[in-house]
């Protein structure tokens, strides 16, 4: 909860001007049954106009000021309430982008995605009501009361048999409901995981002929949801007969024992009028307590799904006097173990001893699982190795500035990703300065330009979300050029020219010796012809090195890689290779 209200930040002005503006609302509300008794008795009664219209002229006032003060109540809880949730908002968002990849791996995609809606809707709506319903309530229940043992002390008692009796109830039901609504939450999480996996995929979903399947896991989630959701709002419906209990008791138990006191002259007709207007303000505010309660409970969930965002740690911290330079494109790496579960005993890479020198070209191969995006991760530091070292330029990637570091060891992964935007703003991910010509020139390395120069805005042709206009090989090409802005001292391509044929694969490489000659280049690829004309070909398998030298040694000494090369090359190569 306080990690939450530390996000009212400049928004604390206007809770606390809400605050004292609905205590003013609350203290005319509260005398002006008393004003009305007043004009009873000693206007009506009395049959005196003169007081009547001079209690009516302060009735109206008062009026007018509590509906001056409840709105201006009401725009300042909005101010606070949006403010609150904008701010959160933000702070959930900034305090994702410093998340390594471990811990982007604890929370799913939907369920980040509900936490940044619906569960900060639900608390700026429950803050909305705590300040203003929560404060206006309570004070209307306590100066109530207060008239209430003014006018009669006796009366008053019936008022706390019904408090007690609705504070039973509805305590009980909100202890059953906030178990039943953390379980709503993680339905929901659940629900969206299912609606971005089907449209997110929704191409294979229809080659597949899978609409049916996919329709009956949703009816699953969305039947779950439905009846936790029931369950709750049935418990829930109890507070308003619970609440017309107490009400009719109330009214009843006053009726009589008023009616009896006025006969005995111990109570005036003004006063049991008045009476009635504080027990209807009293248990009024009972109602709109109740409901409060309910919004709490509904938002403690969220608060604590929300606080789970915001405590979350980087894994990946820099040190206090980091290495502000990286020398040059020198990788090694240091009898490392690397698992992605630390503790799991289930290494993912395994005493890697490895040095690779500065502007060499390294090809990495090997099997599903092997291992190669792995060791990648390590180099730019998306992760961090359990043991052993891996040193850029001969210094530990945990020495560096986490953005020095990235910045210069550009990578070009596996999933490739676009933004909506035109190309250029894409190209200027990999350096917002960058001019045209850097952005031209940058193209043709990766033979992006060729497929630009005929779309009909070329270089500001717009992408849509997620690069949907443009093919598989288009969009590997523009982001190998987008990571080749960053004029890198290490250049890694994780299998990122699969989508591409074999003679466009071989001008990029060409053009990687022309253009960036001294960066180191790291190329993984599935396929020999990517990466036999690399200085060395290191072959992993199941997370350990199994060879390390140049293409033709491997062909000799290496039975993985002439598994490899047979299958691939004798067996009759790519479309556009000859056998």
């Amino acid at each position: 909860m306080r990690k939450v209200l530390q996000q009212l930040k400049q928004y604390k002005k206007d809770t606390f001007l809400c605050i004292g503006l609905t205590a003013l609302e609350v203290i005319m509300e509260i005398l002006l049954p008393f004003v009305t008794s007043m004009i009873i008795d000693q206007g009506l009664e009395a049959a005196n106009l003169s007081a009547v219209y001079r209690y009516g002229i302060v009735m109206v006032i008062m009026a007018a000021l509590s509906l001056t003060f409840g709105a201006l109540a009401g725009k300042n809880a909005a101010s606070a309430s949006s403010g609150l949730a904008a701010n959160l908002r933000e702070a959930i968002y900034s305090n994702i982008q410093t998340f390594s990849f471990s811990n982007i791996d604890k929370f799913s995609v939907p369920g980040l995605v509900t936490r940044m809606t619906t569960d900060i809707t639900n608390v700026q709506n429950a803050y909305m009501m705590v300040i203003r319903v929560a404060v206006r309530a309570p004070l209307n229940i306590i100066f109530s009361y207060a008239m209430c043992l003014v006018i009669s002390p006796h009366l008053s008692a019936m008022f706390l048999i019904a408090v007690v009796f609705l504070v039973i109830v509805i305590g009980g039901i909100m202890l059953v409901t906030l178990k039943i609504f953390t379980q709503v939450f993680r339905s929901y999480d659940d629900l969206n995981a299912s609606v971005q996996e089907n449209v997110s995929a929704i191409r294979v979903v229809k080659a597949f002929v899978r609409e049916d399947h996919e329709n009956i896991k949703f009816h699953k989630g969305a039947k779950k949801l439905y009846d936790l959701s029931v369950k709750a709002e049935g418990l829930l419906a109890f507070n308003n007969p619970a609440m017309m209990v107490a009400v009719y008791f109330c009214i009843i138990s006053v009726s009589w024992f008023g009616a009896k006191f006025i006969v005995g002259g111990t109570m005036t007709t003004g006063d049991l009028t008045s009476l009635f207007s504080y027990i209807m303000a009293l248990l009024m505010s009972l109602m709109m307590l109740s409901m409060v309660v309910v919004m709490i409970s509904m938002s403690m969930a969220s608060i604590r799904r929300i606080s789970e965002v915001l405590n979350e740690k980087p894994d990946l911290t820099d040190p206090e006097n980091p290495v502000m330079e990286v020398p040059d494109g020198r990788i090694d790496f240091n009898h490392v173990n690397f698992s992605y579960k630390h503790g799991s005993g289930k290494n993912a890479l395994s005493d890697i001893n490895l040095h690779i020198k500065s502007g060499e070209t390294i090809g990495v191969i090997g099997g599903t699982g092997s291992g190669k995006s792995s060791l990648v991760n390590l180099i730019c530091r998306l992760y961090d190795v359990d043991d052993g070292s891996v040193c850029v330029g001969g210094v530990d990637v945990r020495k560096y500035d986490t953005e020095v570091l990235r910045n210069q060891v550009s990578v070009v992964l596996q999933k490739n990703t676009l933004f909506s935007g035109t190309i250029l703003d894409n190209l200027r991910w990999g350096n917002p300065n960058a001019t045209d010509e850097e952005c031209i020139d940058a193209c043709k390395a990766a033979c992006a330009d060729e497929f630009i120069d005929r779309m009909p805005d070329g270089y500001n042709t717009r992408i849509e979300r997620g690069g949907a206009n443009v093919s598989g090989g288009q969009k590997q090409r523009l982001c190998i050029a987008r990571a080749l802005l960053k004029k890198p001292k290490v250049l890694i391509l994780d299998d990122s020219t699969s989508a591409v044929d074999t003679a466009t694969d071989a001008s990029i490489r060409a053009a990687f010796a022309r253009e960036i000659p001294g960066t180191t280049k790291i190329i993984i690829a599935q396929r020999i012809s990517s990466v036999q004309a690399a200085d060395r070909i290191l072959v992993l398998d199941d997370g350990q090195i199994n060879a390390f030298d140049t293409h033709e040694n491997l062909l000799k000494t290496n039975a993985i890689y002439q598994e490899i090369y047979t299958s691939q090359l004798q067996g009759g190569g790519d479309f556009d290779q000859p056998a």
